[in-house]
């Protein structure tokens, strides 16, 4: 195992069909459940993310040959676009909430998508079932916590704090793409604290606005 981590994401590299169960649908797993937690706070970095990686040859990654439009030039544009669209707009008070309902059902639908992908040495129905199993719940659950975050800052701070919020999402977001293609058998632990953390602040803002006085009746 330690091995695994060590060599980065090389992991993939030569697993081929015939490898064992570790390279077949436990690594592609832990990654695909990287990929969707990222994706429940962002629907299309992380989708870009890949397709670059794959574009790039980087870590070993490898697509199931049924996803490989994603590292195509028309894919990767559109996905950079999208990517770009919903960073800026999550930047913005009233549209970054706006963004965060929408992801409710875009999120889980493009971490299916993305860890679907993964799942490269086996049959197209298989992968497409591996990546809604192991996709849309954890981005469901990352999109809830992450929109209640939001709405508590909302309630909390007048969304002064949101683009605060949405910064170090997107840096989370970025880091933990990366950490899933480099060390795929850390993603769990780290997705407890992540999701901890989370919670954590989204308590510490309800309490905040909770201690603020209410204005007097006139």
């Amino acid at each position: 195992m330690d091995g695994l981590i060590e060599s980065g994401g090389t992991w993939l590299a030569g697993a081929g069909a015939a490898a064992g169960p570790l390279q077949v649908w436990i690594l592609p797993a832990l990654l695909g459940l990287g990929l969707a937690a990222a994706s429940g706070l962002r629907a299309f970095l992380p989708l870009l993310m890949l397709g670059l990686a794959a574009r790039l040859e980087l870590f070993g990654l490898q697509l199931h040959p049924d996803m490989q439009w994603l590292v195509g030039d028309a894919a990767l544009i559109a996905l950079g676009l999208a990517a770009a669209l919903e960073l800026l707009g999550d930047k913005i008070p009233l549209v970054d909430n706006a963004l965060q309902s929408i992801g409710l059902v875009a999120r889980p639908l493009a971490a299916a998508v993305a860890a679907g992908s993964v799942f490269w040495s086996v049959d197209p129905v298989a992968a497409a079932v591996a990546g809604v199993i192991v996709g849309a719940p954890t981005a469901l659950l990352f999109a809830a916590v992450s929109s209640g975050l939001r709405a508590a800052s909302t309630l909390a701070t007048g969304g002064l704090a949101n683009p605060v919020l949405s910064v170090l999402e997107d840096l989370g977001v970025a880091g933990l793409v990366v950490l899933a293609l480099l060390a795929p058998l850390l993603i769990p632990l780290v997705l407890i604290a992540l999701l901890t953390s989370l919670l954590g602040w989204r308590r510490r803002l309800r309490r905040r606005r909770a201690a603020i006085p209410a204005p007097e009746a006139a």
